[in-house]
This record gives structure tokens, sequence and C-alpha cells, in this order.
């Protein structure tokens, strides 16, 4: 009798599962933009850590916690996650002016 093998190939997670472990800490504005520009480039947290030479670790805190990063690693996070500064810092929303007229200063600045 001749011996045959038997492969078994895990099935994938589905992308919509979550890995980790959840954090009791909620995120911050910032970090909250900046998950949700990492989810849309389909990147996970290893991946943007290295690419920005941090550990995974350190860019999980960038997510979650308040921190102080340098310019040149705002601009290369947002040209890796293909968003504007202004979206991570969530300038880039127009904030809604009332009805009423425009005023004259307005007016010869948009000129």
């Amino acid at each position: 009798m001749q011996a045959s093998f038997l492969t078994v190939v895990a099935p994938r997670y589905a992308s919509s599962v979550q890995t980790g472990r959840p954090s009791k800490e909620p995120r911050t504005p910032f970090g909250a933009r900046l998950h949700a520009a990492r989810e849309a480039a389909g990147l996970t947290q290893a991946q943007v850590a290295e690419k920005m030479g941090v550990t995974q670790t350190a860019y999980g805190v960038w997510e979650r916690y308040p921190v102080a990063l340098r310019p040149d690693q705002i601009e290369q996070l947002a040209k890796l996650l293909n968003v504007t500064v202004e979206h991570l810092f969530g300038r880039d929303q127009v904030k809604a002016r009332g009805k009423g007229p425009v005023g004259r200063l307005r007016q010869v600045f948009e000129k």
C-alpha cells in the first residue's frame, strides 16, 4: 500500500475580522483619522511601521494616544497613506457658513 499525503489549507480570515487585542482607550481624533486612512490604504500597523522605520508598538501608540510627531514623519505618513497632511489634522473639512451675505473682505479674498 502506498502512503499519500494530505495537505490541509486553513481558510484565511476575512478582512472584516478584527485582529489583535482591543484597547480600552478610545482613539484621539488624530488617531482615528490615522487609523481610517491606514485601513483605507489596506495596510496593517506592522506594514506602516516598517515603512516609517519604527516598531509596530510605536505606531500603535500613534493611533491610540496623543503624540508629538516630527513634521517629516507627518509628511511621510500622509504620502504613505495617500492622504493630505490637512486630512490627518482634520482641516480639510469645510465648515458650514450661515446663509447670510458674504462680507466685503471675503469677496475680495475670493477674487
